[in-house]
Order: C-alpha cells, then structure tokens, then sequence
C-alpha cells in the first residue's frame, strides 16, 4: 500500500494533490440524478480540475456512478478513481426510523443491523463513503438537525456511534468488503450546541464542558475506526472549527489519534471569510490546510489556492507537508476501499437490484420502527384497541404518506402505507375523514356527526418532513395552532381519543397529553412506519421506546436535559410555587421537571424492578460493579423493556449532575416472568473532566440508581477505594 501511494505522490504535480482533495457536486459530471445538500451557485472548474478531482458528493445509482467513473478514468492522467460520497443518514432506499427515532429503541444491535442494511445497499449503488452517523450531543429541539442526532446523553450516543460504525464499516483490517462503506462522523464538534437552536450559529462553551459532556460520541466512534470526520460549520472556543488548530490537531489528530480524513462540511472553508477569520478563498484555504482539513466540499478555495500557487512559481515546503499528509489520507482510503484494483466496486445494476429495498430490509425496517415508538400516555389502559373496536381516524397527516423524515433523498413515498391504509388493514369498523383544519372550520355539530358511530377516535397530528432537518429551526417546536385545536375539538366529543404524534423533534405537548387518552410518539418512522403504528396500535407489538432527549413543559424551559450539573441552590420538592422556598433554582410559573423525563416510555405490560444487589460494595478504580438486578413483568402480555443504571459521584472536584447513565440494557420478558439480570459497568465508566481537563475516576463515594427511566427512585451507595 505505501509504496502505491508513495509512488503516486512523487508524480502528482501541486494541481493533481490540491484537485484530489476537493470534492465536486455530481452536477459537474452529469446533469440528471442530482440531489444538492447546500447552496447552489456553479462555479467554473477546468477540464484539468475536472479530470483530477479526488471525489464525487450527491451521486447514486451503480449505472451512473460507472459511467461518471468510466469517463473520468478515460480522461485523468494518473487514473486515480473517485470516491463516490453521499448523505445516507438513516437508510438509502429502505428508510430507517429517524435517527432520534431509532435511538429510542435502546438496542445497539437494533441500530448496527439497520446501518449494515444502509451499508450495503449503498455499496450496491455505488457509494463508497457514507456521511453518517451524525454523533453532535444536542439537548435544544429548536434545532432542526436534532432529528440526525441520538438525543441529549452522552453514554447513550457514544453507545449507538460505535454500533452505526461497526454496521457501516464491518470488521475492517486493512480492506473493506464489497457490501461495507467508510462513515463519516459529523460534525466535528459541538455543532447540536448552536446558541438559540438556530442553525449555523456560534457555539460558546467551555473546554471542560466539551470534554466532559461532548466529546464522548466522536471518541467513541473513532475509537471504532470511523475512516472520515467532518467539521462543523460552526465556532468553537471562538474560532470556526474548519480552521481550528486546537480542535483538529490538538484534540482530534493528537488526543484522539485520528488520522483519517477530515473533510470540510458544504462550502465552510469558503465561508471563513464570513466568519472574518479568513481575508480570502486562498487565506482561508491556507487556514484549513494548517488545521488539518484533508477535503474541500464545494468551496473551490483549495482550486483557487493551486492557481495562485501557480501563479506565484513557488510554493512553500510548508505547504507541500501538509498538501502530501492529506493526500496521502485519500489515496489511502482508496486503498482500503480496493478502487485502484477495481475503480467500479459495487457499480453493478444487477447486484444493485438484488440487494436494494428488500422485503427482508424492510421487514427490519418494520422492526425499528416498532421498537423505536414511545408510548407517552395510556390512560386506563385505553391501548392496545381489540379488532371489533369501531374506530374514526382523522387529522392532517392520517393520509399522509411521506413518513419517512428529512435526509431520505432515495426513499419513495408512493408506495408507502398511509396511517390510513395500515389501520382499515387491522379494523373493521373504520370512518376516515380528513377534512381541512383551517381556522374557523371546526364545527362541534359536524364532529360529533363524524364520531358518533366510534368508540376510539385516532388523530394522527404532527409536522411534515421539510419542517425537520437542516436549516429548520424552530422558534416554537409545538403543533402548530390549528392542530391543537382541533384535538380540543375532538376532545369535547366525548370519545376516547388516541393521539399519533409524527415529528422529527421533542415538542411540547403538554396540552396534546391533557386532551389525548392514549399518546403514541413514531417520531418519523421510515418505510414501513405505518404498519408498524397498526401494529402496536391492535397489541400485536407492545411498544418498548424510551426517550432519548426529555420533552419540556413549556418552551421557556428549553434547554432541558436530565444531566444538568447540580446548583447551590437546588429545588429538592416538586411544588415551584411554594412561596416559603422562594430563592431556589426554579421558576414562578412552571415546575422544573420535564413533562417527559429522558428515558421515558411506557409499556402494555407492567414492569418491576424487585431488587438491586451489587456483588461488591467496595470496588477498586480499575475494577467492575457487577450488579444483579430482579425484574418481573407482572401482566399478561409479553413485552420488552430497558434497565438503565445511573450513577451520582457524592464529592467531587468539579460540579456534578444529580445522575448520569453509566449502562442501559434492553430485556424482553414474558408474561408473568421474572428474571435476574447480570449487569457490569466498568469503573472506567465513572471517570470525569477534572480542572486540568484530564479525565479520569475519583475514590470515594457514589450513588447507583437501577430502573426504567432517569427519575427513578431506587439507588444503592458504594465506594470506589
């Protein structure tokens, strides 16, 4: 492999190296089958440029990658193949529940199968690096891109970065096979921390909060062997992160010994001169380049830096250092990907055909999106519905048949199931209307009229997929008014309302959960998202989501997280209007707690944690608290559910939460079955961000608490000595 490349490099000359670090759009190789992710505005490229460019962003399909990489083949000098790039942020054309989404589920494994499934139907395709998983710890719905993320924990999304490489990757050496790709962890770093939740905005933290709280994911997920890293578009320790030595060098390169490629998001090199850290497209290449930026997507700046080389006759030995380390990345990747003995791996029409949207994929597709639903509220066990109920389904997304989410650019819709269709499949008795909701539509008579034969009304309310994803923010992440008020509407009917929640983000539905008798939370739920509401909705699947960012009671609360550092001043009851307690940490007209805490969701079955027992009680730093935990379904219905551990440090140097998760694990019990589950939690695990920004464990003191959501009550002390 080294001499390939070795030899490679001594014949590039300075506009090869340069044109194979930046990454072109497919709509300069092609005009058709395009899908653009970022600003549009074509810049001119030379044939030269053209014919050494490293790498192709937006391209799918085995034909048309063949004959972009045929023709390129036939005109480049030194026949370097392209890599082929893509967003496939849950699933190519078996779409997968929305990340958010899938992160309810609480199952690794669940998670490293849908992203080997993505894998493989990308490679079949063409695609030989995928940019996902998306591992930015974001606790603000506000921002759209929380919908790519796995919520507000840092153990739970460093947890399911590692399995979404291993899905997407494999078990790489030194070559991937044919049905793998390369991921890429985005955005490097701290991107879901945008100040407002607006998209693109600064980023204004410690150090010690990023290590402590946010690194985590993008460790873990290199420490996995992720082949790329992406940058953010946004500043971190006051300086945009695509030009951030310290960030990329100290921390990424040096600390956590990254020497993959780092390639920009869409046009941030360029946008450095916005940020005013850059005077030029070349002053901002050079910037890059010293922070270690491999790849330019679509800024031209490191085109524009090779003509002013060029021009100039000379270029600094600098220069040509840093321009051969990132060149070197790419041609390795080609390597390990097998392109220059076969520059068409994975471009075969037949191969494409066969492993492309599968029944066996979409049959996991139906498996994600049941484990990945949360059921909210269930008031007098009105769920699951016996086949004979009588039911009307209403609402503006009942016929809806896109519920696939943003960042689903292969996905079809037109032969998906409506909520609709997928509940007359399970119900005989079934009265759908849809009418418009406009204001000053709703009439009381009218609705009673549509009910009167139902027992169940089901609502299906929520946001379309364009209101998710980036450059989304929202200001108000509610139902939008006229939504709310026709389930008041419903409501005043009389019936039992089951209310279908679709989005792509926490909203608050404090007064969706007043006025529903049972509330159902799909998130945006893929390809077979519809049958998999039916089917939970008849008791044929017993849901088992749990929430992976906690659901405000108000906006004004927001950001809410359950890992937020303890105060000096701690609210310890749950009355805020308790006006002897006045100068607390809380608020005047709103209680502190979430209306949904982390962890969150209900079940058909009733679930117990009967008893906790740690093995030891006194465990050494270097040692495992290796717990026994008795858990009993006490119905009659089979289920699944999540133990999940958190541990409080009694004394610490630095300020600590109340309780952070240490260890979750997902258990299917049958009726009336009781089990003992063996847990273990390295000590290892319990390690934090001291004043030196080292991060490492304390002796002393600590809490565990076992259960099934983050407010749970039981606990047991130990000691590390």
């Amino acid at each position: 492999m080294v001499n390939r490349i070795t030899e490679l490099l001594r014949k590039m000359s300075i506009a090869e190296k340069i044109a194979q670090l930046s990454q072109l759009s497919a709509d300069y190789f092609q005009e058709d089958g395009v899908t653009l992710t970022g600003p549009t505005g074509k810049q001119q490229v030379t044939s030269e440029e053209l014919h050494s460019v490293g790498s192709v962003l937006g391209i799918s399909g085995a034909e048309r990658a063949r004959k972009i990489q045929k023709n390129y083949l036939q005109h480049s000098r030194l026949k370097i193949p392209l890599l082929f790039m893509a967003d496939v942020v849950h699933g190519y054309k078996t779409i997968f529940p929305i990340p958010l989404g899938l992160a309810s589920s609480f199952d690794s494994e669940l998670v490293e199968e849908t992203a080997k499934i993505a894998a493989k139907e990308s490679a079949s395709a063409g695609l030989h690096a995928i940019f996902a998983p998306m591992v930015d710890l974001v606790r603000d719905p506000r921002w759209g891109r929380v919908m790519e993320s796995n919520g507000e924990d840092p153990f739970l999304n460093g947890s399911l970065a590692t399995a979404s490489i291993k899905g997407f990757q494999g078990c790489v050496t030194d070559r991937f096979d044919e049905n793998h790709v390369a991921a890429c962890v985005k955005h490097f770093a701290a991107y879901g921390a945008a100040e407002g939740g607006r998209e693109y905005n600064t980023v204004d933290m410690s150090e010690w909060q990023f290590r402590d709280q946010y690194l985590e994911g993008y460790q873990r997920a290199i420490e996995t062997g992720a082949r790329l890293v992406m940058t953010s578009f946004n500043t971190l320790f006051g300086v945009p992160a695509t030009a951030n030595e310290h960030l990329m060098r100290t921390i990424l390169r040096k600390e956590l010994k990254f020497d993959g490629i780092l390639i920009s998001d869409w046009n941030a090199i360029g946008e450095l001169k916005e940020h005013g850290v850059a005077s030029s497209q070349t002053d901002a290449a050079v910037k890059a380049l010293k922070a270690g930026v491999d790849m330019d997507m679509m800024s031209f700046a490191y085109f524009e830096l090779a003509q002013k080389l060029e021009k100039e006759g000379q270029v600094p030995q600098e220069i040509i250092k840093l321009l051969d380390e990132s060149v070197y990345r790419v041609l390795k990747l080609k390597e390990e990907l097998g392109l220059f003995e076969d520059p068409f791996r994975g471009m075969d029409l037949l191969k494409e055909e066969e492993n492309v949207l599968t029944e066996d994929n979409l049959k996991i597709a139906q498996k994600a999106a049941e484990e990945s639903t949360v059921l909210l509220e269930n008031k007098d066990n009105l769920l699951p519905l016996k086949p004979d109920t009588k039911i009307t389904l209403c609402g503006p997304l009942v016929r809806e048949r896109d519920l696939l989410g943003s960042w689903s650019w292969k996905g079809n819709t037109t032969k998906n199931e409506t909520i609709a269709d997928a509940l007359q499949n399970k119900f005989k008795g079934v009265t759908v209307f849809d009418e418009d909701l406009a204001e000053g539509t709703l009439d009381l008579n009218v609705l009673k009229q549509k009910t009167a034969d139902s027992e169940v009304v089901i609502v299906a309310l929520g946001l379309k997929s364009y209101q998710s994803g980036e450059a989304t923010s929202m200001t108000k992440p509610r139902l939008p008014k006229k939504q709310l008020n026709f389930l008041k509407a419903l409501n005043e009917t009389g019936k039992k309302i089951v209310t279908i929640i679709i989005t792509g983000r926490p909203l608050v539905l404090t007064e969706v959960s007043k006025f529903s008798d049972a509330l159902l939370l799909p998130w945006f739920p893929g390809s077979r998202g519809a049958e998999a509401i039916a089917n939970i909705i008849t008791g044929e699947v017993n849901p088992s989501g749990k929430l992976p960012m906690s659901f405000p009671r108000d906006i004004g609360q927001i950001p809410l997280y359950y890992n937020s550092l303890r105060t000096g001043r701690p609210l310890t009851g749950s009355d805020n209007l308790d006006k002897e307690n006045k100068y607390l940490s809380k608020y005047i007209d709103e209680e502190n707690s979430p209306l949904y805490c982390f962890g969150y969701g209900l079940s058909y079955a009733d679930f117990k944690v009967k008893k906790v027992q740690l093995v030891d009680k006194q465990i050494a730093k270097n040692g495992e608290l290796n717990l026994k935990v008795e858990v009993a379904n006490e119905s009659h219905i089979d289920g699944q559910t999540v133990i999940q551990c958190y541990t409080h440090q009694c004394v610490a140097e630095t300020a600590q939460p109340d309780r952070e998760l240490k260890m979750f694990k997902k258990i299917m019990l049958k009726a009336n079955e009781a089990k003992v589950i063996d847990i273990c939690i390295p000590v290892t695990r319990l390690a934090y961000t001291h004043q030196d920004l080292t991060k490492k464990v304390d002796c002393g003191n600590y809490v565990l608490y076992v259960g099934f959501a983050a407010d749970t009550k039981r606990k047991i002390s130990f000691e590390i000595i």
